[in-house]
């Protein structure tokens, strides 16, 4: 079905929003000095050659020999210190393969983190992606402490819409059901009736069972599931600065430089990029096409971390990588990391009131998935 409309602060005599712009936090406060553990030595010996061989093993394809003794040492504390700290570090797709494959203890997309996030034992979570996964920790996780490593972290789509929004969509639509892709804030999802993926958009809308649905805030996402489903879909005029990049013309020109190659592409990547692909799915959907098809050479019209990632786990599958990278996923670093076990910042947090609204909204999509 053709998408009903789609709509953008303008539309309500609102200013655009920005980008979130935490300031950088480069001295040590004295809370954090109080509860620091000590600096780990950060050095290349024998022995951390020798701890770290079986996790160099695992991305070999894609960090090189010369690379690897400026990580090592810092994967080795990571691991230490998260045992000391009784933390559990979530990656999401879009981390460096040192992160994903050598320190994470979970990885997977929006939807695995959000679910697996309800399954942590441990006090502290590490979130490795942007601010809105590390505030869905907190909201399913309100008793335990929720780190990310760099606060500026954060997301164009996030930042395009904010719960004043959605309230006066609600008063343009009344009676409109209203979903919200995961890709918000807190402030947002305590404003809708039941948060989405990328992986679940359409099985979300439909379980509604209503005529029509405002979906937010990514364009091209509602427009994909306006082409899946008869409901009416009402859309917010956000993207992801990633995936509207790509256009329909650079994927042709990868089909004339190889016809036998096979693209792969996300949902919030323009239709123009869709129409050319061979299969269009979320990061984890991505993933598992890869896993089960096995192609000779393969284009994942994503973040390009996550093509690295694959490889890494099949050497095999030669990957073409159109490099669009997220500059707020690469603000987390294992320095970063290193020093959110150590000094246990930045912890994130989100207004009871808020949360409790906001939490129904993520559990509403678990549960539906469960």
């Amino acid at each position: 079905m053709p998408i009903a409309g789609i709509y953008g602060p303008e539309d309500f005599g609102s200013p655009v929003h920005g980008h979130p712009a935490a300031q950088a936090r480069s001295r040590v406060t004295a809370g954090e000095r109080a509860r620091a553990l000590p600096v780990p030595s950060l050095e290349w010996t024998p022995e951390v050659e020798r701890n770290t061989a079986h996790l160099y093993q695992r991305v070999k394809k894609v960090i090189s020999p010369a690379e690897w003794p400026f990580m090592a040492p810092y994967v080795q504390a990571i691991n230490e210190l998260k045992k000391t700290r009784d933390a559990v570090i979530l990656a999401h797709n879009y981390q460096t393969p040192e992160i994903f494959h050598c320190v994470a203890d979970i990885g997977g997309d929006s939807l695995q983190l959000a679910i697996e996030a309800t399954k942590v034992k441990s006090s502290i979570i590490v979130q490795c992606g942007v601010h809105f996964m590390a505030e869905t920790s907190k909201l399913l996780n309100p008793h335990k402490t929720v780190l990310i490593p760099d606060q500026r972290a954060g997301c164009s789509l996030a930042s395009s819409i904010t719960g004043a929004d959605v309230r006066l969509l609600r008063e343009r639509f009344p009676g409109v059901p209203v979903v919200a892709y995961v890709n918000t804030s807190a402030d947002v999802k305590a404003e809708v009736d039941i948060c989405c993926t990328s992986s679940n958009a359409v099985e979300v809308v439909e379980s509604l069972g209503a005529p029509s649905v405002i979906f937010l805030p990514d364009q091209y996402l509602a427009k994909y599931v306006a082409s899946k489903t008869s409901v009416k879909i009402i859309a917010w005029k956000g993207a992801c600065e990633v995936h509207e990049r790509f256009t329909g013309d650079e994927l042709r020109a990868y089909r004339e430089a190889d016809p036998s190659v096979q693209i792969i592409a996300h949902p919030e990547c323009p239709p123009d990029v869709l129409a050319e692909a061979d299969f269009t799915g979320s990061t984890a959907h991505m993933i598992n096409w890869v896993r089960s098809n096995r192609p000779k050479r393969v284009v994942m019209i994503t973040e390009c971390s996550m093509a690295d990632n694959v490889r890494a786990e099949l050497p095999g599958v030669e990957m073409v990588r159109p490099c669009n990278l997220c500059p707020h996923m690469k603000r987390i670093t294992l320095p970063k990391i290193l020093d959110s076990l150590i000094y246990l910042r930045e912890e994130v947090t989100v207004d009871p009131v808020i949360a409790e609204r906001a939490r129904r909204s993520v559990e509403r999509m678990i549960n539906l998935k469960n």
